[in-house]
């Protein structure tokens, strides 16, 4: 099972594709008035940019297609769509306008290929490397996740570039509460280190426990509860280029 192949697809203008099943006029953009109705107003057939229809209109008409062609729709995840042929089966993933999609079987995905870019227009990407924040290494023995761009850019955002590395994620002695003494952080600033971190649990589990722990403190932050949080960027610093596979993950949702 480790032939198992991620690639990836771009739709070219997402939102043009929906169709809208209601009455919107907009009025005339810049560079296509018509100067004869100056005061008239167009009524749109389909889905344009900027409209808050557009993504559920794109949505709709992508799950309606792929539905056509026996994907099964995915009970957790609705942008997850899986096709099962025998014994083999293509795992497709959407997120607007990104497509990625993968098997086992070559054959299932030139299918699913061909089968969308004779809907829309579409531009392959090959196989999957790099994808919101995730690099992607296939290999013989698997397929694995890093985030070491993503861990580098929160270093700089946080001004931590130049901080020193700690060894492990949080301290032995560690016994955070949010009813302790001290001095309160901003919490905006405090919940913005937190959700970064979170992100970073998608492809290091070490770090789980720990963040999870300071998201509980989001409510009331103390000067305390941000030097342990920063504990754990200091450890991601000396950590940086740690992989995790995710080949069976992928294989038994």
């Amino acid at each position: 099972m480790n032939d198992f192949k991620l690639l990836q697809m771009d739709v070219k203008s997402a939102f043009l594709n929906g169709i809208v099943n209601e009455e919107i006029f907009v009025t005339q953009p810049p560079g296509f008035e018509d100067h004869l109705y100056l005061s008239h107003v167009y009524k749109l057939k389909k889905a344009l940019y900027g409209l808050k229809q557009a993504p559920r209109q794109w949505y709709e008409r992508l799950s309606n297609f792929l539905l056509s062609h026996n994907y099964e729709r995915g009970k957790i995840d609705k942008t997850l769509f899986i096709k099962k042929s025998n014994s083999v089966v293509i795992l497709v993933q959407i997120y607007v306008n990104d497509i990625i999609f993968g098997s086992t079987n070559d054959k299932l995905c030139e299918e699913f290929v061909t089968a969308m870019q004779g809907e829309f227009e579409m531009s392959m990407m090959g196989k999957l490397s790099f994808f919101l924040g995730l690099q992607i290494k296939q290999t013989k023995e698997g397929i694995f996740l890093c985030q070491s761009k993503y861990c580098k850019e929160n270093l700089k955002k946080f001004e931590m570039e130049n901080c020193k590395v700690a060894t492990t994620p949080m301290s032995t002695n560690c016994n955070m509460s949010a009813g302790e003494a001290g001095t309160i952080v901003d919490q905006t600033k405090y919940r913005g280190f937190i959700g970064s971190l979170l992100y970073l649990t998608t492809s290091r589990r070490d770090i789980m426990f720990v963040v999870c722990l300071c998201a509980r403190l989001q409510s009331s932050p103390r000067e305390s509860h941000f030097k342990a949080a920063k504990r754990i960027l200091k450890y991601l610093k000396g950590t940086t280029f740690v992989f995790y596979g995710i080949l069976h993950t992928l294989l038994y949702i």
